[in-house]
């Protein structure tokens, strides 16, 4: 009966609610009569006016005090106090009229007084029954998964409370480590310590643990993370503080743990003076606006009060997200920066013309070169194109920007140091391009930032561990060795922002990553902090397995940051200064004029070859996987073998 109350639209519940005042009204008034002369059956004969009047006065008056419009189950102290207003309101208005209509009005003035009592009793009894049921229905434990909640602070307490109402979560006792804490009750669910947490798990089958510490640190948090992950059990997170402050998510949300958290590694508060030097008041374009690093600098530069953002990408889709995106930060955080100044381009770096049109028009002052083909098996599929839009992009962007723009900054990677893959070369060669323009005074100060992995980037192992583990696995890691640097994209970003503004020309910034992570322990955590056990050898029952997949093309086993073993520091505790060799750019000329006919001639051989001359650290991992060149190679091949014995070349339909 329940279920089905439940489901009926919400005029009829409305109705049925009408429907039970009307019948308990009368009844109230009838008590009242009967309890004021002490009768069990009293004579109602003179009262029945009154018993029809009471309903029909009443009703409308509930109506308008809105009792109609709440919803039962979520009833509260709000809805308790219309109740009180609205009964009384009907009680003195059914005294107004029977003494106005009725010449002979039978009901002492004591029934009043007593039918008020009996009716907010009976009003406000129907409405806590109801909710009781329906709760009780909702939250039953078969129904509802029991969990633990980490922490029992303010943001524990609230959690607690907006899962009260939770058709999913029945929270059943708090942990936390203070000591003062612990023994107490907070909105009826005991805190317990850390220690007594193995057996709540046991003995009353918790399936989760959230952890509701959002102000702790990220070194404090992981420490936690390490305490819970033996016990083998879901771990879910209440958002951290600083996504709390920037209102992207609510105290008692609940989400998977943050990646940041198993890092264990808190951001250094960023140098504001360094933040905004080359930002303030400037023009400032961002190549690669749509891209994961792309982007979060578009975000944080529109905080640091620029004169105009140039968003320039290739990408339609991309650079629609972005727009959208930076102007509704506008609307919530105004700057000084109007929505007009944020201005999208759509353009490829490869079009020279148009790079030189833009940084023109607009006068732009900072650019930071973001726009680059960056996933390493894709580009080692397609190198030809890979070489063309991270070598001759970045060629045309600075030389549109030689002598126009003041300071010019590149996002490189780790991959660019001991290259094994045409990716990692084509960014070497960047860096050298930067480093040889900026040799031949000019006004402009070019600058490269050199790091590795990004966390959340398109194409990053965490949200493909992420989707695999919610596919029930295989976790697909490459090698059981290699290992990789992780960063934030918005930490990456701003270190990004402040070391530009460090530049003298020629720069090569090196962001310190900390140590690097091995992919596959990363995988074992994800899977143990999502509740699951990891299906191997020794484990056969278990419920994910990770499958070693071997290598992908042009992939290396362990990243680097740094070419030599020379960096000097720099002002930021995070950012150091690389000193490595350089080509002068009369030598790096020529092999850039024989790269760029290799690639108009699709020679991806002659492409490679030159690449090994220009960097001597080049070793490719692996030989030429484009398809398209293999192809064309076969037919080559087919061809002369044909000529050569003088037979027809037979055409395919």
């Amino acid at each position: 009966m329940l279920n089905y109350l439940d489901n009926l639209p919400r005029v009829s519940k409305r109705l049925i609610l009408i429907i039970t005042d009307i019948i308990l009204l009368p009844l109230a008034l009838w008590a009242s009569y009967a309890l004021r002369l002490s009768e069990w059956w009293p004579n109602i004969a003179h009262i029945k006016w009154a018993l029809i009047a009471a309903p029909l006065v009443a009703i409308p008056i509930f109506i308008q005090m809105g009792l109609y419009r709440s919803v039962v189950r979520y009833i509260g102290g709000k809805a308790s106090f219309r109740v009180m207003l609205g009964v009384t309101l009907a009680v003195i208005g059914l005294f107004f009229i029977l003494s106005a209509f009725l010449s002979h009005n039978y009901l002492p003035k004591s029934v009043y007084g007593i039918f008020w009592a009996f009716s907010l009793v009976y009003i406000g009894s129907s409405r806590f029954l109801a909710r009781y049921l329906f709760q009780r229905r909702r939250h039953h434990p078969h129904l509802r998964q029991k969990i633990v909640i980490y922490g029992a602070g303010d943001s524990g307490a609230q959690l607690a409370l907006g899962l009260h109402n939770s058709k999913e979560y029945q929270p059943i006792a708090f942990i936390d480590d203070k000591r003062e804490l612990q023994g107490s009750v907070i909105h009826d669910l005991k805190v317990f310590a850390p220690s007594v947490l193995e057996s709540l798990i046991k003995s009353k089958n918790v399936v989760q643990v959230l952890l509701a510490v959002p102000s702790a640190s990220r070194a404090r948090r992981q420490e936690i993370l390490q305490k819970l992950e033996p016990f083998q059990i879901h771990i879910k997170t209440v958002p951290s503080i600083a996504t709390l402050i920037s209102g992207k998510a609510l105290v008692d949300e609940i989400q998977e743990v943050d990646i940041e958290d198993l890092l264990g590694r808190d951001p250094i508060p960023p140098n504001m003076e360094l933040l905004c030097k080359c930002i303030a008041h400037k023009v400032v374009m961002v190549t690669g606006a749509g891209g994961s690093i792309g982007a979060e600098l578009c975000r944080q530069i529109i905080t640091q009060n620029p004169l105009k953002l140039i968003l320039f990408e290739v990408s339609e889709f991309g650079l629609y997200q972005i727009e959208q995106e930076l102007e509704s930060i506008l609307r919530l955080q105004p700057t000084t920066l109007r929505q007009e100044d944020i201005i999208p381009i759509l353009g490829s770096i490869t079009d020279k013309k148009r790079l030189e049109k833009v940084i023109n028009s607009f006068k732009v002052q900072t650019i930071y070169h973001a726009a680059a083909y960056k996933h390493v098996p894709l580009v080692e599929q397609n190198p030809i194109e890979g070489i063309f839009n991270n070598v001759f992009g970045t060629l045309y962007t600075a030389e549109a920007a030689k002598g126009q723009v003041e300071t010019f900054v590149l996002i490189s990677t780790d991959k660019a140091v001991r290259p094994t893959s045409v990716m990692g070369a084509s960014k070497r060669v960047s860096e050298l391009i930067l480093q040889g323009i900026s040799r031949l005074n000019s006004k402009t100060r070019f600058c490269m930032v050199r790091f590795g992995n990004v966390l959340g980037s398109s194409g990053s192992v965490v949200p493909l561990f992420r989707q695999q583990i919610r596919q029930g696995g295989p976790l697909t890691v490459t090698d059981p060795e290699i290992s990789r640097y992780f960063m934030t994209i918005p930490e990456a970003a701003q270190l990004v922002l402040q070391a530009g503004a460090m530049a003298k020309g020629g720069d090569v910034f090196v962001l310190d990553m900390a140590k690097p992570i091995k992919i596959l322990d990363l995988a074992r955590r994800m899977i143990r902090l999502s509740g699951l056990e990891v299906r191997d050898a020794d484990n056969p029952e278990g419920d994910v397995e990770i499958k070693i997949t071997g290598l992908r093309p042009g992939e290396k086993l362990f990243e680097e940051l740094l070419l030599g073993n020379h960096a000097v520091p720099t002002e930021h505790p995070r950012i150091t200064r690389a000193e490595e060799h350089e080509l002068p750019w009369p030598e790096l000329t020529e092999y850039l004029n024989r790269l760029v006919k290799a690639c108009q001639d699709f020679n991806c051989d002659a492409s490679r070859k030159i690449l090994m001359e220009i960097i001597d650290e080049y070793t490719p991992q692996c030989g030429i996987k484009d398809q398209v060149w293999h192809l064309n190679q076969n037919i080559k091949l087919a061809s002369s073998s044909l000529c050569a014995t003088n037979e027809p070349i037979a055409v395919a339909n």
